[in-house]
């Protein structure tokens, strides 16, 4: 699977660190247990979608963009990255932010990721729904037709194929990192959400059979995360002129999302203050929260080999923390 032909930007920071981590290993039973730090890029605090970004960007600037638009939810991880990796590069950046979290409150409004937003330079527009958002696009068109600008447009998450090629790089990357370590078969515990990260892994990881892969879903139901899954496997292969992995026996569940998308649980709170204090990493509660709910989970159902090596994808999400404060301060009190 040769990268080289597409369009890329290098945003720094790669490879990501692959760290032992014995302690929290020690508290879930799982001896080689490791953890794949895409959380400390040293762009915009880090996070799994700068690795989309390099390819959704190259492409971009090949094709003449000087704006970015982009969607997502008020504390979108993607448009916090999407907004720094813009300045990096002297881009416009417009952030198209819907409100479909059931949360308010000044922390979640105005703090975390909406803060690093402006921040990082990006015009953020808040919209009430799915038809505001619409009709803020349009607009944000018309504008920049007018002013003649052009603009690239990039999806939630920036899941599509092109963004998920980002994962199959980092597939790639993480398998020889094993290898050097001497390792011959391991366990990838991966997020789904957009679908962008998880499906760039299922291409990715198709060329080595030692390579498997848990995905904990983390904003939408197996059936919904399957069909998503597919469609961009699909898209990412067919750029690379491969045909698409099959999705049959992927381990793919969606047991600790708990009532949706950006709501946590107790178990996401519980997998916070456990990784936090085994390995001093912080979780955020959105996305690796959830992942790691899962994988205590997982854990305690005996699922995992006696001397499996587990390979734990910490995405980032950081800032998340801080827009959900009132729950945070309460989760590690006391």
């Amino acid at each position: 699977m040769n990268l080289d032909r597409f369009p890329r930007v290098d945003l720094g920071g790669s490879p990501t660190p692959l760290h032992a981590a014995p302690r929290l290993g020690e508290a879930l039973g799982i001896p080689n247990l490791l953890l794949k730090r895409d959380d400390v890029h040293p762009l915009g605090i880090g996070g799994n979608k700068l690795r989309k970004l390099e390819f959704l960007l190259g492409a971009a600037i090949t094709a003449g963009a000087d704006t970015v638009i982009t969607f997502g939810a008020l504390q979108t991880n993607h448009g916090r990255q999407t907004a720094a990796a813009c300045a990096k590069l002297g881009l416009r950046c417009e952030l198209v932010l819907t409100a479909k979290v059931p949360r308010d409150g000044d922390a979640y409004e105005r703090s975390g990721n909406v803060a690093l937003d402006h921040l990082f330079g990006a015009n953020v527009h808040i919209c009430a729904d799915g038809l505001e958002t619409g009709r803020t696009y349009d607009r944000l068109i018309t504008e920049a037709e007018v002013e003649g600008r052009k603009v690239a447009t990039f999806p939630v998450g920036g899941s599509d194929g092109v963004g998920a090629l980002g994962y199959v790089a980092a597939a790639q990357e993480l398998a020889a990192q094993l290898t050097e370590r001497g390792i011959t078969r391991a366990r990838v515990i991966a997020p789904h959400a957009s679908g962008g990260t998880s499906a760039g892994l299922v291409v990715g990881t198709a060329p080595y059979d030692w390579l498997t892969l848990d995905i904990a879903c983390v904003s939408h139901p197996v059936d919904e995360a399957l069909d998503n899954l597919a469609d961009l496997t699909v898209a990412a292969a067919g750029l690379l002129g491969s045909e698409p992995p099959s999705l049959d026996g992927l381990h793919i569940t969606d047991g600790t999302i708990g009532p949706g998308y950006g709501i946590p649980t107790a178990e996401t709170w519980d997998a916070v203050r456990l990784f936090g204090r085994t390995e001093g990493i912080a979780l955020d509660p959105v996305y690796t929260g959830k992942v790691g709910a899962a994988l205590v989970r997982w854990a305690a159902e005996g699922q995992f080999a006696a001397g499996e090596h587990v390979v734990f994808l910490h995405t980032g999400g950081l800032p998340g923390l801080y827009g959900y404060a009132p729950e945070f301060t309460d989760a590690v009190s006391g």
